[in-house]
């Protein structure tokens, strides 16, 4: 029996960057072996043609499993995630960026980890057999460093690469993971990992090649505030689940 799944990518002011990585996406699922799949694009309150972009490359290639969905205003990369996720209907769910900085062909390695037992396959950059071809600029990765000791210090521990958007589920799990997601934005990784290991859930970190995009829609200051700020509060909601 084919194993189908599904591709959840948000998507938020990609109209110049969407013509490459939709070849990308297309090429990928066409040449999928042992299994269906479609493709759920998640647009973020976008204020440009994103929708549009892709409307048009599925009509001109005519193509079925792309699918779209769209609201307003922009609620950030955690809640586009998750309503991709809950409405996706297969029996793996990958979540990966829009830029494909990591490439789609990593897929493998993570399935190989959910083959062996794993319910989520985390992609990392920071494990042994991980390969970053363009690398960040120094403030990133001193941003990133300090980021990830205020993940261990908030009590999410054992995952050496949160943030890496290249993560696959069974859709059961993720399904039960995401229905209850608080955060909204970039740090909502740190809280899935969080609630799959109290419900239960065996994670792994797969090694995965990735390469620096600089044209992110993640601002250091701006995003790293706020992700500061989510930490703190995914911290306060497991000391007061721990205390209760």
């Amino acid at each position: 029996m084919n194993t189908s799944l599904s591709i959840v990518i948000p998507v938020y002011k990609e109209a110049t960057r969407l013509p490459v990585s939709l070849e990308s996406i297309w090429a990928f699922v066409q040449h999928l072996a042992g299994l269906t799949a479609e493709v759920i694009f998640v647009d973020d309150g976008s204020p440009d043609d994103s929708m549009a972009v892709i409307a048009a490359f599925a009509e001109k290639n005519q193509i079925r499993s792309f699918r779209q969905i769209s609201y307003t205003p922009n609620r950030g990369k955690g809640y586009a995630v998750k309503t991709g996720i809950l409405a996706a209907t297969g029996d793996l769910v990958l979540m990966s960026d829009t830029d494909l900085s990591t490439p789609l062909d990593d897929f493998s390695k993570l399935k190989t980890a959910i083959d062996a037992g794993a319910d989520i396959a985390c992609g990392s950059r920071a494990v042994a057999g991980a390969h970053i071809g363009v690398k960040p600029p120094l403030r990133r990765r001193l941003s990133s460093r300090v980021f990830n000791l205020l993940v261990r210090m908030a009590g999410v521990r054992g995952i050496r690469d949160t943030q890496c958007g290249f993560k696959l589920f069974r859709t059961s799990a993720a399904k039960h993971v995401f229905a209850s997601l608080r955060t909204e934005r970039f740090a909502f990784d740190v809280e899935i990992i969080a609630k799959a290991r109290k419900l239960g859930y065996t994670l792994v970190e797969v090694p995965v090649n990735w390469n620096y995009n600089d044209n992110s829609t993640v601002r250091l200051l701006s995003s790293g505030s706020r992700m500061l700020f989510d930490i703190i509060l995914i911290a306060f909601h497991r000391l007061l689940k721990r205390n209760t």
